[in-house]
């Protein structure tokens, strides 16, 4: 592939949550059990990061890759994710600011 060609090989999901500090130690560890059973449980996902400011600062970010957008569309239909939106719901959480991306060049291996 030349510099200049690109790829959309895979649907990155970047969503930020605003989160009191008092509810951050909960909501982390309900976002590390989404994320560990998404990365098992769906073939379709590849990679999800638990991202958070270096400074303390009250946003969390979720790092998502999927295959392509169907394989994201069943990660909303999974148990897991059902548990994490009642978690967003009973901590009172509002809805996150999602940025949906398609990855043009991906580094590395």
């Amino acid at each position: 592939m030349s510099a200049t060609e690109t790829t959309t090989d895979a649907l990155v999901i970047w969503a930020e949550f605003t989160v009191p500090a008092e509810k951050k130690a909960e909501f982390l560890r309900e976002c590390a059990a989404d994320a560990r059973d998404s990365v098992a449980n769906e073939p379709g996902c590849s990679q999800f990061d638990v991202l958070v400011d270096e400074n303390g600062a009250d946003t969390v970010t979720l790092f998502e890759i999927y295959k392509d957008a169907a394989a994201f569309e069943t990660h909303l239909t999974m148990p897991h994710y059902a548990t994490f939106a009642a978690a967003l719901a009973r901590l009172g959480i509002a809805p996150p600011n999602v940025r949906r991306l398609l990855r043009a060049h991906k580094g590395g291996n």
